[in-house]
């Protein structure tokens, strides 16, 4: 059995602190994958490097600044899905096909509504 990161049956049989270490190790790579094959998950990333630190400084209850850091984290979550997809879309085929498209567009769709939160949240905490 192969144990290196992206051999998602390398945690299989695997109990305690050694399947946690191998997950740890699972998830940091996809984030690096992520972040050196992705512009929008990168812009992502830098986006909220600059909002999760300016939530704490912001004029809003503990929960405000709750939702509004798990607005930003939403987003990178809900790429990092649709960075999977298109992944996942491009191994199966290259080909233009209508099903790969609408993946595609779908998942796009999701990020824009995460981006959308985004606003919402942080404007009706801080003004609402």
């Amino acid at each position: 059995m192969n144990d290196e990161p992206g051999d998602a049956t390398a945690l299989k049989g695997k109990t305690g602190l050694t399947r946690l270490r191998k997950a740890v190790l699972y998830s940091l790579s996809g984030l690096r994958t992520a972040y050196a094959g992705e512009a929008a998950f990168r812009q992502e990333v830098w986006a909220a490097a600059v909002l999760i630190p300016l939530a704490f400084f912001m004029p809003a209850s503990g929960a405000g600044k709750a939702l509004m850091i798990g607005s930003v984290l939403l987003v990178l979550v809900v790429e990092l899905l649709n960075t999977a997809v298109e992944a996942l879309a491009d191994r199966v085929s290259q080909e233009k096909h209508i099903l790969i498209k609408n993946a595609k567009d779908i998942g796009s769709a999701a990020v824009m509504l995460a981006l959308l939160n985004v606003v919402v949240v942080w404007l009706l905490v801080l003004f609402g």
